[in-house]
């Protein structure tokens, strides 16, 4: 009789010990009760290859890709989903069964459920959104946005050039509008994300004058360290509905753990404290 193999998965990235993908993946395969460990693993980018081709050798069904790897594994995998060509990136790597590397991108799905879960009220098609920031983030914003009925995406950055890319690749229902008119938009819209690094630790602050937001906007930010930005706490404070970032990051491994792992898990309030231990 043969000894059921133990599945493995993780998170690669450099630097990776900021992850809460072990916490979180470790809570589901433990409240479940599932065989199998989830490992954070920093890899150089010279060694890309190398790593992701020798894991599923070692009994890895899938890792999850952070940052600076995301757009550098769509050339290593023989299979790419739509919308992770869409979006130019992969957050999701399957080691399927028949030996192929397949590549995906959960991070829009973990956006849209995220919305829903935190403004239940939000309905896509009642508005435009503003976007706030350009990055690989944005991306899968806007295809997600765009996906789920969203007449327009007004967005920002403060490089314009980095926008105005994004115009090119996503078509008309995107408008780009310079940085230093980014406080005229908020009025003007259903819809607020903060999709740049502006209000994490470490990083500058949001400078976007914020007065021009209404009571009823739905306004939520990537960024959840820490988890009420200035951007939410303002926002709070002039009847905006909030949705914090934690959310995005749980529901995104939803997908990811159920294909590895086999079990569907759910996103509540044990998920949310394993995360944030």
């Amino acid at each position: 009789m043969t000894a059921q193999k133990i599945p493995l998965a993780g998170v690669i990235g450099s630097p990776i010990s900021h992850s809460k993908s072990p916490q979180l993946h470790g809570h589901w395969l433990k409240t479940h009760g599932l065989p199998g460990y989830y490992i954070p693993m920093d890899v150089s980018s010279d060694n890309l290859r190398q790593v992701i081709t020798t894991l599923p050798k070692m009994g890895f069904v899938g890792v999850n890709i952070t940052i600076p790897h995301k757009e550098a594994v769509l050339g290593l995998a023989d299979i790419v989903t739509d919308r992770a060509t869409l979006i130019g990136a992969a957050n999701t790597l399957i080691f399927r069964k028949d030996g192929k590397i397949q590549a995906d991108n959960t991070d829009g799905y973990g956006f849209i459920e995220n919305l829903k879960s935190g403004a239940p009220d939000w309905i896509p098609t009642q508005g435009p959104a503003a976007i706030l920031g350009a990055g690989g983030a944005a991306r899968a914003v806007i295809a997600s946005l765009l996906d789920a009925g969203v007449p327009e995406i007004l967005l920002s950055n403060r490089t314009r050039v980095r926008a105005e890319k994004l115009k090119s690749d996503f078509g008309n229902r995107v408008q780009v509008v310079d940085w230093v008119q980014a406080g005229n938009i908020l009025e003007e819209v259903a819809l607020v994300v903060n999709t740049s690094s502006l209000g994490m630790i470490g990083k500058p602050e949001m400078r976007v004058p914020l007065d021009g937001l209404r009571a009823g906007t739905v306004v939520t930010d990537l960024v959840y360290t820490p988890l009420k930005t200035r951007l939410l706490t303002t926002a709070e404070d002039l009847g905006c509905v909030t949705v914090d970032g934690l959310g995005m990051l749980l529901h995104q491994a939803v997908p990811a753990f159920e294909r590895w792992f086999g079990v569907r898990p759910t996103v509540d309030s044990a998920t949310r404290a394993a995360a944030l231990r």
